[in-house]
């Protein structure tokens, strides 16, 4: 008896065990409810989670384990030194891929969003990040919506790309010392994610999946 309540016990610890999550987010603009669901999604998995403000400067994520960059913040005003950061990372900001160094620098080119998607074509299910789905199309959001993609570097897994578009990764991660674009190395795992800023709700549930395999995964966790 003992030991099949510590078995149940022990299945129902939350995936987050604890770990500290910065989530970097516009803090003024108009998508910050889009954020603080993904917060509390995160809190229920058992991550501890802080919101910082896009302006805030590198050293206020030195507490957290995993640093988390939503697209609701403006590349533009995102302070310097992220690309550095020797713990994970996890964005669905494309514009943000250039400045992280896991793409190129042209816009359209080597990253950008797509305005209208529903599906993702899943390329590497073996993968943590595939999240045990089959290889193949995947229904990942309810209606169409936005989808931010990139293009890495050479050292990147892909796990899928936008549906049809083959040379337009919509996740992708990079493991701690992969090379990335410019030849950087990942100095911690990298993980591009598709999300647009109002998209997370949109998300049907392979795709809740998929995200939260690729917060795991580069929390270390996977």
């Amino acid at each position: 008896m003992a030991c099949g309540l510590g078995m149940a016990a022990h299945a129902a610890e939350p995936a987050g065990k604890g770990t500290r999550i910065a989530l970097v987010v516009q803090a003024d603009g108009p998508d910050l409810p889009v954020d603080q669901k993904i917060k509390s999604h995160l809190e229920a998995r058992g991550y501890a989670v802080s919101l910082i403000g896009q302006d805030q400067p590198v050293e206020a994520a030195r507490d957290a384990d995993l640093v988390v960059m939503s697209s609701t913040v403006s590349a533009k005003r995102v302070a310097a030194g992220w690309r550095q950061l020797s713990k994970p990372l996890l964005t669905w900001e494309n514009d943000l891929l250039d400045d992280l160094a896991m793409t190129g620098k042209r816009h359209d080119v080597d990253f950008g969003e797509a305005q209208k998607e529903r599906y993702l074509w899943l390329v590497n299910a073996p993968h943590p990040i595939a999240a045990g789905l089959p290889a193949g199309a995947v229904n990942v959001y309810n209606r169409q919506a936005g989808m931010s993609w990139g293009k890495p570097g050479l050292g990147a897994s892909i796990i899928a790309t936008l549906y049809g578009q083959p040379d337009k990764a919509a996740i992708f991660a990079y493991e701690k010392g992969a090379t990335m674009d410019y030849e950087s190395l990942a100095p911690a795992r990298r993980v591009m994610f598709f999300l647009d800023n109002d998209t997370f709700t949109n998300l049907a549930a392979p795709g809740r999946q998929l995200f939260d395999a690729a917060v795991d995964w580069a929390a270390g966790l996977r």
